[in-house]
């Protein structure tokens, strides 16, 4: 794969105790130092404009000021540096790179697919708000560049991240160009994400939340992704496929209680990989979540190394029986039987 990367990521200080810290992308990087075909690209970072496309101006002033002034909590979770804000738009900017390269190989992604590994993450940034460690959508951002910029007329957004992706949500939920996919534990934070919320006006139909119960683990992840979300793309057709890829649904990550394996991250690469070709559709990752440093630079590895050509190893475990009625729900409401 290719990776978006910049220094500038590096200098959004958190702190010590901080979860979303500067270690989570040097294990990224450490842990991609022993795979082969790793190439690395720093993009520009994202332009004010780009930016108040899918924010609030004053909204972002706030926060520019805010780290110029130094920084400080903005809320409980969300921490800002003297950095924060190079930071942010070199994290949108690589997003939008990642969104460009995948639109060129519409239909076709392969080894040189594009994974935006910034920081701060994205998903949690609503219109005119910071919260859950985020400040600048980096998806959202991407998204309406494609639409603006690279000559996308419909964009998705599938949100693998433990934690809803209220942010994202918020910014295109009455908009019919972009579909935003969601599968996330249900009941965690932002407490958003349920499976009523399906867009309004123009954006009904367009928002496909699917809360699976704590404990669900690589088989119930992808009965969603078969079932919902593969015949909701189809059917939306959209020109660009951005994944919003945390890493926090793992088994071993401290601040969630799903069971997703390593092997399971593979798996749900090879599926989303399989429906963009489906679909001719670009492909592209922007990372989000994921605190448990070796689970994490272990995801990131085995999403590369199923797009270098190492095939994934099917579940041996049936989804769990409170997950089923949830996607079958969901079928219906979708019109999907």
């Amino acid at each position: 794969m290719r990776f978006g990367y910049s220094e500038a990521c590096l200098d959004h200080d958190t702190g010590d105790r901080h979860p979303e810290n500067p270690d989570r992308l040097r294990a990224i990087r450490e842990g991609l130092k022993r795979k082969h075909g790793v190439e690395y690209v720093e993009a520009d970072p994202a332009s004010r404009a780009a930016i108040d496309a899918v924010h609030e101006s004053g909204y972002v002033d706030e926060v520019v000021d805010f780290c110029e002034s130094g920084g400080g909590n903005w809320d409980p979770d969300t921490v800002a540096s003297g950095g924060t804000w190079d930071a942010a738009r070199a994290a949108a900017g690589q997003a939008q790179w990642a969104a460009e390269e995948a639109l060129a190989d519409a239909g076709a992604p392969g080894r040189d697919t594009p994974f935006a590994l910034g920081r701060p993450p994205g998903h949690h940034a609503v219109y005119d708000d910071a919260m859950g460690f985020c400040f600048v959508n980096n998806a959202a951002v991407a998204a309406q560049s494609a639409l603006d910029d690279a000559g996308a007329d419909r964009v998705a957004i599938f949100d693998w991240d433990v934690h809803h992706g209220n942010g994202t949500q918020d910014i295109f939920y009455d908009r019919g160009d972009v579909l935003y996919a969601s599968i996330h534990e249900d009941g965690l934070y932002p407490g958003t994400g349920d499976e009523t919320e399906v867009g309004e006006g123009a954006g009904e139909g367009t928002t496909l939340n699917v809360p699976l119960p704590a404990g669900a683990g690589d088989a119930d992840f992808l009965l969603a992704i078969d079932d919902l979300l593969d015949p909701v793309l189809d059917r939306f057709d959209p020109d660009l496929l951005i994944v919003s890829a945390g890493f926090d649904a793992h088994r071993h990550d401290p601040i969630s209680r799903m069971r997703v394996s390593s092997e399971g991250y593979a798996l749900m690469a090879d599926r989303v990989r399989t429906i963009a070709e489906e679909i001719d559709a670009g492909l592209g990752f922007v990372l989000e979540g994921g605190y448990g440093l070796d689970t994490l630079s272990e995801g990131v590895a085995m999403v590369h190394e199923t797009f270098d050509g190492r095939p994934p190893i099917d579940p041996d475990k049936d989804p769990e029986e409170k997950s089923v009625p949830i996607v079958a729900e969901l079928r219906e409401r979708f019109d999907l039987d």
